[in-house]
């Protein structure tokens, strides 16, 4: 079964957004410190915030592509470690990603369904793309769909822990290692640090990858 891993980037939009829906957003806020957490948020809502990178990568081979945005830098195309790195736009992204996705019968994630999935079909709408595949379909239906949250909590019946707690605790190389993490993004990408976007993206998914081979190993029976 071809298998692959992927995992996105996203970053807040506050500023781009018209007057009425700023006003939306901040409504209950009573002073400036819950403002600016508000606004902080907004990367988390496909309506209010972009894809800046999306990494994607298949576990058997560890072959992989990197689709990220460079605000106005130009970044040649570049392969890393048996990685393609290529810059484009939030919909070149999103296109690029509908296509090669559909090559795979089965996607590993972590949280996918509690975010990357529905912020990816939402953000698609948006721009008015087409899906190519069901990234949400049954969800005990792992063959499709296998989402590391959920069977390493088995379905909810045992507490949620982050990527990084995960990968500390299994011997992993957390993706908070290099110092950035996704709380981050949104500073980096205002900074113009892409490439450290990109990489951070692609850690995850190695990170979610190695985490993947642990299940299969040790806890799927």
């Amino acid at each position: 079964m071809s298998k692959i891993v992927f995992d996105i980037e996203t970053v807040g939009q506050f500023n781009e957004l018209d007057e009425e829906t700023q006003e939306y957003i901040l409504k209950n806020d009573e002073d400036e410190e819950e403002r600016a957490e508000s606004k902080k948020k907004v990367s988390l809502w496909p309506f209010t915030g972009q894809i800046v990178a999306i990494a994607m990568m298949n576990p058997e081979t560890d072959k992989g592509k990197v689709y990220f945005q460079s605000g106005e830098e130009k970044i040649d195309k570049f392969s890393e470690d048996g990685i393609d790195y290529q810059i484009c736009s939030e919909k070149e992204i999103l296109v690029n990603f509908w296509r090669d996705i559909q090559n795979y019968q089965q996607i590993i994630t972590f949280n996918g369904r509690g975010f990357d999935c529905p912020y990816l079909l939402l953000r698609s709408a948006v721009l008015k793309i087409k899906p190519t595949k069901n990234l949400m379909p049954n969800r005990y239906r792992p063959e499709f769909h296998l989402d590391l949250l959920d069977q390493l909590t088995f379905y909810g019946a045992f507490r949620k822990f982050s990527l990084d707690f995960y990968c500390r605790s299994l011997g992993i190389k957390s993706p908070k290692s290099g110092g950035m993490s996704g709380d981050k993004v949104n500073e980096a990408y205002q900074k113009g640090k892409y490439l450290e976007i990109a990489r951070y993206c692609l850690a995850d998914v190695v990170a979610t990858a190695e985490l993947y081979r642990i299940w299969e190993k040790y806890i799927n029976v």
